[in-house]
């Protein structure tokens, strides 16, 4: 057996073409299109089924098939691109794979495959337990939301199952638009059925009868692999009328977003479900009351549901163990930018900033000193390296005026211009505002200008206090996290990075 992975981040490096090379060199043999195991700088990685167990070679181009071949590469054998166990490469072994257990290694389009590999062992005991006590183990997990919030996940799903409706609905928000992040995309592309689980276990426990998966426009190939996945969980009876005969109803649908990034957030995102302009409602009523088409509606993003199912299979104890101080479980880091080691690293929180972008991360790709590392999205906080010894953790980063947002961190080298990225952040929400509130449609714009002027040296002083109390009429003013966010790039730019708004020329270290 031959794994190649049909990730889009292998498939954008050949990965599609070094599956038709060695189909081309060995017709008949069996090859499964897996997902990627997130070792991106090593992709396309293929694996091959031994009996001493998979042995990974990489990174494989078509060019390279008739040498792996001739050394005898089906049988592991020695080559220049033998990486040997995967579960040995340093990067994998140090990492706590839950919620990613099985990317890499499971066809996500074969539901037998899926539940070999423990798939539905959350739900069986879920329906063993009941909604109550299905609800009481998310609670007790301390799961908090992984797109960015933090929020309870079973404070929410309790919510949802305590309010009166005709209808519920369970919505996963997999609108993944913030730069750096992958997380989402891995996991519907190479264990779909695992956020199909998910979803139905929270079904099950807040009495939902109907669920849809938003996913944007830009991620053709997770849109094809959800299809594909709900088709085959709906032929087999764990998606529909009467799932796992467990005797309730959960149904699943995939709607496709047009593009706009304020449709990450949750009341836009409905209004885009309902064939509306994707716009900011205003709160309350919250969406667990009212949300989708008025209904109650847990909203929740690709990796809080896709983590409920080993929550339920292994115990809220087992999966609380994991983490420090309020935020338990683990995280899916993602490792992007100038960054010599990239990809999906998923570790308990806990893990300082430090040790990922210079430890495990390996520095920047192009060799210069890391200046810059910014966390949780375009509207993430830029931390320097006297930061980082800052824990991965949603207090430890809001202490620092951070956030962890959903996991993406992308790293600068010297080179960078902060007041450009200052800059760019503006620009950013300006595009993307949905122009429902003053503080963001206005306040962007107005944000560019006054940093132009900045770098163009005029009144730098005055035009930095203008800033500054601009960013504070946004954070405090804005109707959502777009106009909200967008302040801490820019004041931490400006916090820790003040000489690049001086308005003179960049540094000589630079050039």
């Amino acid at each position: 057996m031959i794994y190649v992975p049909g990730d889009a981040a292998a498939v954008a490096v050949g990965a599609d073409a070094v599956a038709a090379a060695l189909t081309a060199a060995l017709p008949g043999a069996a090859l499964v299109r897996t997902g990627s195991r997130g070792l991106f700088w090593l992709e396309p990685m293929i694996e091959v089924a031994t009996p001493a167990g998979r042995i990974a070679y990489g990174p494989v181009t078509p060019q390279d098939v008739p040498g792996l071949l001739a050394a005898g590469m089906p049988a592991g054998g020695a080559h220049p691109l033998r990486l040997g166990r995967p579960e040995d490469l340093p990067f994998l072994r140090r990492q706590t794979r839950l919620t990613f257990a099985r990317c890499g290694i499971v066809d996500p389009r074969c539901i037998e495959d899926y539940r070999a590999q423990r798939g539905y062992a959350g739900l069986a005991r879920a329906l063993s337990l009941g909604p109550a006590a299905t609800l009481d183990e998310v609670v007790q997990s301390g799961l908090r939301g992984r797109g960015g919030a933090g929020f309870p996940t079973g404070i929410k799903w309790r919510t949802v199952a305590a309010a009166s409706g005709a209808r519920k609905y369970i919505v996963c928000n997999a609108d993944e638009g913030d730069s750096g992040t992958f997380a989402d995309r891995m996991i519907m592309e190479g264990d779909p059925f695992v956020l199909i689980e998910g979803m139905t276990i929270a079904g099950f426990a807040t009495g939902a009868t109907h669920g849809y998966i938003y996913v944007r426009s830009e991620y053709p190939h997770a849109i094809a692999a959800l299809g594909e996945a709900i088709a085959i969980a709906r032929a087999t009876g764990w998606l529909g009328a009467n799932v796992a005969d467990g005797g309730f109803a959960f149904d699943l649908e995939v709607r496709v977003g047009a593009g706009a990034y304020v449709c990450g957030e949750e009341t836009a995102l409905l209004d885009s479900i309902e064939g509306k302009r994707g716009q900011v409602r205003a709160k309350p009523p919250l969406p667990a009351h009212a949300g989708l088409f008025g209904m109650p509606t847990v909203i929740n993003n690709v990796i809080s549901l896709a983590s409920v199912p080993v929550i339920l299979a292994d115990g809220a104890a087992a999966y609380r163990d994991f983490g420090i101080g309020r935020s338990r479980g683990t995280m899916p880091i993602q490792l992007a930018g100038n960054i010599r080691h990239g990809g999906l690293f998923e570790a308990a929180f806990g893990v300082t900033l430090g040790e990922l972008v210079d430890d495990i991360g390996g520095g920047t790709a192009s060799g210069r000193p890391v200046r810059a590392v910014q966390v949780g999205g375009p509207l993430g906080a830029y931390f320097p390296p006297a930061l980082f010894d800052t824990a991965f953790d949603y207090e430890a980063f809001a202490a620092r005026d951070g956030l962890i947002g959903h996991g993406g961190i992308v790293v600068f080298d010297d080179s960078v211009d902060m007041a450009q990225q200052a800059r760019f952040a503006m620009a950013f929400c300006a595009i993307e505002s949905c122009g429902k509130c003053t503080p963001c449609r206005l306040g962007a714009t107005r944000g560019v200008e006054v940093i132009e002027r900045i770098a163009a040296g005029e009144a730098v002083a005055a035009n930095r206090a203008l800033l500054e109390d601009l960013c504070s009429t946004m954070k405090l003013g804005s109707l959502c996290a777009l106009g909200g966010f967008t302040p801490y790039p820019v004041m931490s730019a400006l916090l820790h990075f003040p000489e690049d708004f001086t308005g003179s020329a960049r540094r000589a270290a630079a050039a």
